[in-house]
């Protein structure tokens, strides 16, 4: 069965986080501003994605834009044993004309930028490479 992909952009800096959202986006490789991520669709992955909601924006990616991601985005870099590795993340632009009317501070729903965008993170993404 193939899990649904989503992709997740963080949003926000690291100004106010709690230790475990710290912890979170950490482990999720979502360092710092404008680097995003894909990710599987499982309970555990989004778990993950809901501490890190007031930092983060997700939704389900289509092949056309992961495939653009990749092909635009994807860094390359040796590894200890000299094999060439793909970077598990993305470092995007900021987006032109911006993240939305309200800012970074609001979900998406009050036309702000954080939380689950749905289809349109699609539109964000190819906004940002």
């Amino acid at each position: 069965m193939n899990k649904q992909r989503i992709a997740v952009v963080r949003v926000r800096g690291g100004i106010h986080l709690s230790p475990k959202q710290e912890d979170t986006l950490r482990n999720l490789r979502l360092h710092r501003k404008n680097y995003c991520i894909i990710i599987e669709d499982t309970p555990d992955m989004m778990g993950m994605v809901k501490i890190a909601k007031d930092f983060v924006t997700w939704g389900p990616i289509d092949e056309a834009t992961l495939k653009l991601l990749i092909d635009k985005r994807q860094e390359k870099t040796k590894g200890k044993d000299g094999k060439i590795k793909e970077k598990p993340f993305f470092r995007l632009q900021p987006p032109r004309k911006g993240f939305g009317r309200k800012g970074i501070k609001e979900t998406f729903s009050n036309s702000g930028a954080l939380g689950n965008r749905g289809e349109k993170i699609n539109d964000l993404i190819q906004r940002m490479i």
